[in-house]
């Protein structure tokens, strides 16, 4: 789920180390869908849907599993989705980029596109929440088979164990990130065996491959025909980090990872726990741990911790990916992002994000205390953000690609109709629990969309009184102030009109420098811009120059870095010469046509404590001169 490296360089290390790359993208890309067995089974047979455990019911959901992992995971995702990347980059807001600009010409499917693509983000937060603590919670569950009386202790475990993976972020995942691959190749060669030892013990389960077992269930079961979906969509989960960890490893390991290993050793644990239940019905209460020997299952418990909190870790490693793309297109305030190494980009952390995930997390484990009564909560924020990937996938294909409608509309007609079936049946869900991951969804869509239009507001109120450049530059010819030697940068948002904090230190310093640079930062839909076309400069006479830098949505906006490529003979950015000049806007809501007036004071509350452009844009600290002004919206 970071991006820490290019396709390009992920393809270079794959034909360098393919085994090692494939190990890597195990451990990294498969931990969420690799610990479902864990508790789909069991949530499905043992919890509120009433599946009989009886053959044709075992048969028939072990063939809604397998199918789905087939048409969801192995074509949709390995032949469509992961083809749809924009520059080696993927995720939510990377193929949010990318249809956006494949419908660059139609501006209300533009829009509509960017909603999707807001929604799906604001989802997968919840996910984030959700996946560790369940995932925690099933694995702990596992001691209470081995010793009685200890059911009590699940939650406080449960507890710390969370509590310490989100307490070791800050510290960075590099070191234990070497231990990530070969566990999870181990657990899900364990997995495979399991399986294996179940299927021995009744070969007939393996009935379940064939299609017909599952259109036989929804014909029996035409009351909980497509209700049990809501269940049987645990056992995908996680597929959405395997697109959202394409920039990591490359499109070819993740695939290779999934048909050799992956796949076989998740249909052949869940056979085995069908096995398992066709000779023993009252296995259900939790059929992945009975499912091992006696002697095996403490082993088997602390395998599955370290698995979940690997899986714990890969979907907070991807809220703190997300959130610095989302940041970067303008969807989220800036934060203050930390890099956790020195040789990988994508290996970050970003406090607000960390704490608040600990915090969610938290809740949800006090509040649902199991695995199968927070089973009731999760699959609303899986399968809305499945179903909005979907929706900006065909538009890519259709818009960008041009795949002849013929060929490409029936197999999206295909993906729509199963994600909006999976989707459909977990919206019961939000009036059994699973409110939870919707709220935080609706909030944080509110947050992204309050955050955009206000930024796009307050440019175009600090515009109103705007000075258009050249009549600037006409006046300074006329009555040309005082310069002092050195170079200031003046960052501002519009190209054509002179900053505010340009007319403040004329204003009440009565000087100016003898080079003065308008610099305007500019992010683009694409993850990375090659330094070739890193940087724009025009010079406008009289010492003025204005200067655009261009960063991609993944790019480290390092200003100071980047003038360093400014090659131009009048222009000198040497360190103790330079002094940039910050503009801070202090927003006061108004009866000004615009947003409603709440929503003006949620963005003036956000504008405050976001983090400011000298930490973002990495200014040197002794050579930054902020100046305020209040704007009303």
């Amino acid at each position: 789920m970071g991006q820490a490296s290019s396709q390009a360089a992920g393809a270079e290390h794959s034909a360098a180390r393919p085994i090692g790359m494939l190990v890597a993208a195990v451990g990294v890309v498969y931990g969420d869908i690799g610990t479902s067995p864990l508790y789909t089974l069991k949530e499905v047979f043992s919890g509120g849907y009433g599946v009989p455990v009886t053959h044709d019911g075992v048969l028939g959901i072990l063939a809604l599993i397998f199918w789905s992992l087939i048409w969801v995971v192995s074509i949709k995702y390995m032949m469509f989705v992961l083809r749809a990347d924009n520059q080696g980059e993927g995720g939510i807001m990377a193929l949010t980029a990318l249809a956006r600009r494949a419908a660059a010409g139609h501006a209300k499917l533009r829009t509509l596109l960017v909603v999707c693509g807001l929604i799906g983000a604001a989802l997968f937060y919840g996910d984030s929440m959700i996946t560790p603590a369940i995932s925690v919670l099933s694995a702990i569950e596992g001691l209470g088979l081995a010793f009685e009386g200890i059911d009590h202790w699940v939650v406080p475990l449960s507890l710390i164990v969370l509590v310490a993976l989100f307490l070791i972020q800050r510290h960075g995942t590099a070191r234990i990130g070497i231990l990530f691959g070969p566990i999870m190749v181990t657990w899900f060669v364990v997995l495979g065996a399991l399986g294996v030892y179940g299927i021995l013990q009744h070969p007939e389960v393996l009935q379940a491959m064939n299609p017909v077992w599952g259109v036989r269930f929804f014909v029996v079961h035409p009351g909980m025909g497509v209700a049990i979906l809501g269940a049987v969509v645990l056992a995908l989960t996680g597929a959405e980090a395997l697109y959202a960890d394409m920039g990591h490893f490359g499109r070819k390991p993740i695939a290779r990872a999934w048909f050799i290993l992956v796949l076989p050793a998740l249909v052949l644990n869940y056979f085995g726990q069908g096995a398992l239940l066709l000779g023993d019905p009252e296995a259900a209460r939790n059929p992945f741990y009975l499912l091992a020997p006696s002697w095996a299952l403490i082993p088997l418990v602390g395998l599955s911790t370290m698995a979940t909190v690997i899986a714990s870790q890969a979907v907070i490693s991807g809220a703190f990916s997300l959130t610095r793309q989302a940041i970067q297109l303008g969807y989220i305030p800036r934060m203050h992002i930390q890099h956790t190494s020195s040789a990988e980009q994508g290996q970050i952390y970003i406090g607000a994000v960390n704490w608040s995930l600990m915090v969610g997390v938290i809740l949800l484990v006090l509040g649902f205390e199991s695995s199968g009564a927070l089973a009731s909560a999760y699959g609303v924020a899986v399968t809305g953000t499945m179903l909005m990937t979907t929706i900006l996938v065909s538009a890519v294909m259709l818009l960008l690609w041009k795949w002849p409608p013929v060929l490409a509309v029936p197999v999206l007609l295909g993906f729509l109709l199963v994600d909006g079936l999976y989707f459909a049946a977990n919206v019961p869900k939000i009036v059994q629990g699973g409110a939870f991951p919707v709220i935080a969804g609706i909030v944080l869509f509110v947050l992204m969309t309050t955050w955009k239009r206000g930024k796009q507001l307050l440019v175009d109120r600090i515009d109103e009184g705007g000075l258009p450049l050249p009549i600037f530059i006409s006046s300074i010819a006329v009555q040309p102030p005082h310069r002092v030697q050195g170079t200031a940068v003046f960052l501002t948002a519009r190209p054509d009109a002179v900053p505010h904090a340009l007319l403040h230190n004329l204003l009440h310093n009565q000087v100016l420098h003898e080079q003065v640079v308008l610099l305007t930062v500019v992010y683009e839909d694409i993850p990375r811009v090659p330094p070739a076309r890193r940087f724009e400069v025009e010079s406008h006479g009289e010492g003025f120059f204005r200067v655009i830098l261009h960063f991609g949505f993944v790019d480290e906006p390092d200003v100071p870095q980047a003038l360093k490529l400014c090659h131009l003979e009048d222009l000198d950015f040497s360190p103790m010469r330079t002094t940039y000049f910050l503009s801070r806007e202090t927003v006061i809501a108004s009866k000004l046509v615009g947003m409603a007036r709440w929503r003006e004071a949620l963005f003036a509350f956000m504008l405050q404590n976001a983090n400011g452009n000298l930490r973002f844009f990495n200014l040197p600290l002794n050579r930054v001169i902020e100046l305020g002004t209040q704007v009303e919206m």
